[in-house]
Formats: structure tokens, C-alpha cells, sequence
């Protein structure tokens, strides 16, 4: 058994898209909208073969988000040494993401990083 696919609700659909495709060479297919609802998607896709579905629609419930909530925290994404976390850490930071940890060797045995993407959303970088 896997994970077919994740999915979160976004209020920039683009902006989220661009943030995937550009950091983490996500590949999109094209926009699906439901001109009933307007309700509009991306499923993104990586090379592991892993998809991340990312989703909009006008009338959402846009919750204060804290980093120390219930439900899904944070999305993962191994990116193959320690050298890429660091490179990839460090271009996150100058573009004005905040890092909140890292990178650096946690106790269950990760090197990792953990950055504040957009919209709120916690982005760990891994091996």
C-alpha cells in the first residue's frame, strides 16, 4: 500500500504551484477548474513518482495557523545529501523564507531543515 496523493487547500493557487516547481522541480500538469463551483487544482508530481494535490476555491476557512497545531504539520522532502540541504536551506533563506531549525542532525538520526514556506506552511528539507 501508498499514499496516492496529498492534498492542501491554498489561497494562491500560482504561488504555491511556483513554490514547488521552482524549490522542489515539481512537475505540474495543467490547471483543472470547475466552472460550477470554482473550485480549481494542480497535481503536482515528483520524481519518486510522490503528488502533492494543491487546491483553491472562493469561499474557504482561512484558520489561524500555528506551527504547534493538530493535523498535518509538515510536508518532507528528501533531497539527496547533506550538501543540497544546506544549498537548498540557504537559497530558501535568501529569498526570504524564515528558518526555523537547522540545518542540522536531529536525535532520531535526520539532518534537516524546517523553514516556514508560504502561507504558513512548515517545509522540512532532509537527506
Amino acid at each position: 500500500m501508498k499514499i496516492e496523493h496529498i492534498a492542501m487547500y491554498v489561497n494562491d493557487l500560482e504561488k504555491a504551484k511556483n513554490f514547488f516547481t521552482f524549490y522542489f522541480d515539481a512537475k505540474s500538469n495543467e490547471k483543472y477548474r470547475n466552472k460550477k463551483t470554482n473550485f480549481e487544482s494542480y497535481f503536482l508530481s515528483f520524481d519518486d513518482g510522490s503528488r502533492l494535490e494543491l487546491m483553491h476555491k472562493p469561499e474557504m476557512d482561512n484558520a489561524n495557523k500555528t506551527l504547534a497545531r493538530t493535523g498535518f504539520i509538515h510536508i518532507a522532502f528528501s533531497v539527496g545529501s547533506k550538501e543540497k540541504v544546506d544549498l537548498l536551506t540557504k537559497q530558501l533563506q535568501n529569498d526570504g523564507y524564515e528558518v526555523i531549525s537547522g540545518p542540522r542532525m536531529t536525535g532520531d538520526g535526520y539532518y534537516e531543515s524546517c523553514i516556514v514556506g508560504f502561507e504558513m506552511n512548515q517545509i522540512e528539507v532532509t537527506v
